[in-house]
């Protein structure tokens, strides 16, 4: 028939519709809009004018989203109408407008699908990413460092800001630790299924005989919280311990003791953090760090009852990975919970892994 080809772009585009609409439930967004317009009607609204902003970006998220699935539904009516009126009718600039709007619309499906995957509690907030070394010395400490710049570039294509919260430096090369903050809409949602342990398999360039080694590394990735009434710190809980910062910085930088470690003790988490000027200043950011970590260990118990933060990340050795970059005998990144993969690891090591980020939210929210 004449319309077959459009039939199949529209037929295969139909997946991703699905996943869209399941999303974004209407029902239950109607139903938070009432809720947050009623506090934009209240007399005293701007009087917290923190609060009043964070409700109306609430609010213009939330009508976005049902903006996005209406704008759906229509542009695909109309190309069912187009359709059903060429079954029979080889209208050359009716078939032209048919295919310009399927065009738009698998455009349209396609930027919109990866961030309305992005529904959990903290996915808008700002992402807090730590790496560490596995075991293994200057190998596990240089791949640390090859994934520390990764994310830096993804957050630079992607065009979100990051700033170093803290960072051990290797014995040799490379680090030991980082903690990075990546600011900018949905980067928690996007980056939450980089947490895992991440293998590297290459010839050393630190092995005089060139042989193949594999080094591993650990993410984690928790939301910015600036606030959440529901997360109660008890000061008898934590330990805090203060030290020397390390690397470049102002004056007081390895002069004196202004970085901070904080060990809440019930959960065994810790947080560090010595990029501020001043103790006072570390100690408030390693606070909200530990806000952040403990509201995400809470929404894990209660969501899907998995073990606790620190139980989540496995031990960094073999069989506990989650992907795999392959440099040596051949070119390959592959996720192991997905099963995607590339061979293009220059682009990946550069920074390109929205497509790695696209498989696990589809299959997530597929399932």
């Amino acid at each position: 028939m004449i319309i077959d080809k459009q039939k199949q772009i529209l037929n295969d585009l139909q997946e991703k519709i699905d996943v869209i609409f399941k999303c974004t439930d209407k029902t239950k967004i109607d139903a938070e809009l009432v809720e947050l317009k009623k506090e934009q009607d209240a007399p005293d609204f701007w009087n917290d004018l923190k609060k009043a902003q964070k409700i109306n970006k609430q609010i213009k998220h939330l009508e976005n989203k049902l903006e996005i699935v209406k704008k759906i539904a229509n542009q695909k009516a109309y190309i069912l109408e187009l359709m059903d009126l060429l079954e029979n009718n080889d209208d050359e600039e009716m078939l032209a407008e048919l295919d310009g709007e399927l065009s738009s619309l698998k455009k349209f499906v396609e930027n919109t699908f990866l961030t309305t995957l992005l529904s959990d509690k903290f996915d808008e907030n700002n992402a807090i990413l730590t790496i560490h070394s596995g075991a293994g010395g200057t190998e596990s400490q240089d791949w640390a460092n090859m994934l520390y710049r990764m994310y830096t570039r993804f957050a630079e294509r992607n065009n979100f800001s990051y700033k170093v919260m803290d960072l051990q430096e290797g014995d040799i090369v490379g680090i030991k630790s980082v903690t990075i903050m990546i600011s900018g809409d949905n980067a928690y949602g996007y980056l939450k299924c980089e947490k895992g342990v991440h293998r590297l398999v290459r010839i050393s360039p630190f092995d005089s005989n060139a042989r193949r080694h594999t080094s591993f590394a650990s993410v984690d990735i928790m939301p910015e919280i600036e606030n959440d009434n529901d997360i109660v710190i008890d000061e008898k809980d934590l330990k805090i311990d203060t030290y020397r910062s390390s690397g470049a910085g102002g004056q007081n930088v390895n002069k004196t003791e202004s970085a901070v470690r904080i060990t809440h003790i019930p959960t065994g988490v810790v947080v560090n953090c010595q990029i501020e000027r001043s103790q006072m200043q570390n100690k408030a950011t390693a606070f909200q760090m530990l806000r952040a970590k403990l509201a995400v260990l809470k929404q894990e118990e209660e969501e899907a009852k998995r073990k606790e933060i620190q139980g989540a990340l496995k031990k960094i050795e073999w069989g506990s990975q989650i992907r795999s970059y392959v440099f040596c005998p051949y070119t390959m990144v592959k996720d192991h919970r997905t099963d995607y993969e590339t061979a293009n690891i220059d682009s990946v090591m550069d920074g390109d892994i929205l497509d790695f980020i696209n498989a696990y939210l589809t299959l997530k929210n597929m399932k």
